[in-house]
């Protein structure tokens, strides 16, 4: 029988103050500028400071897995896999894996976001990526559960990924939103830990099913 914790609370305090479970490791994404009230220069930097905070909080024997898709401002494209591989840099982390995963059929003109999102893995330590590292392009991310969603589709890439490979048994997302990740944890028998500042996005996150399932 698995489990599912969801905590309301702000993500970094809670890292900071709690250690990794043993077997954990990360399926997450990061907050989009439009989502938080400070400037993009100011967000380029909690972008990379929570990054860091994360990979320094994942287990030397876990992998961290970053769902991205970049964004435009001011007629700029503002990559987030390089954000994260900055913030991977700093902390001496290993890139394990880099998928592109497409959101919308390939060849498709998308002139506002883009079609595509970018799925990174990260460890602490160097480490082989694994015989089931599988494509570097996923054709299509999914169903999502809410607009902001990783797909469902890559979200069961990555989770199968830590656990077969890394050996993951817990999926932690500090960062949970409406809890897909960890909804696809526990349908791939794993426990899930979340942590949400919003109490309506908890609750939903708690109760999160699966029914589209094949």
């Amino acid at each position: 029988m698995t489990t599912r914790e969801v905590i309301c609370a702000e993500a970094l305090g809670w890292l900071a103050s709690h250690a990794a479970p043993p077997g954990a490791s990360v399926v997450t994404s990061l907050p989009d500028v439009s989502e938080l009230p400070m400037s993009l220069d100011g967000w380029r930097a909690w972008f990379v400071d929570a990054t860091r905070a994360v990979l320094r909080w994942v287990p030397d024997d876990g992998a961290a897995v970053f769902y991205q898709s970049d964004v435009r401002h001011a007629g700029a494209w503002i990559d987030k896999s390089h954000l994260v591989l900055t913030a991977g840099d700093a902390e001496g982390a290993t890139l394990l894996w880099h998928k592109i995963v497409c959101r919308r059929p390939p060849g498709t003109v998308a002139p506002g976001r883009p079609s595509y999102s970018h799925m990174l893995c990260l460890s602490r330590r160097p480490r082989s990526p694994g015989a089931r590292v599988g494509p570097d392009v996923l054709p299509d991310s999914g169903p999502m559960t809410w607009s902001r969603a990783i797909g469902l589709t890559a979200c069961r890439v990555a989770c199968e990924y830590l656990r077969d490979e890394i050996g993951a048994r817990v999926i932690v997302d500090p960062f949970c939103g409406r809890g897909t990740a960890l909804a696809v944890a526990n349908e791939l028998g794993m426990d899930a830990v979340g942590v949400e500042r919003g109490a309506k996005r908890c609750r939903l996150a708690r109760a999160l099913t699966l029914p589209c399932v094949t």
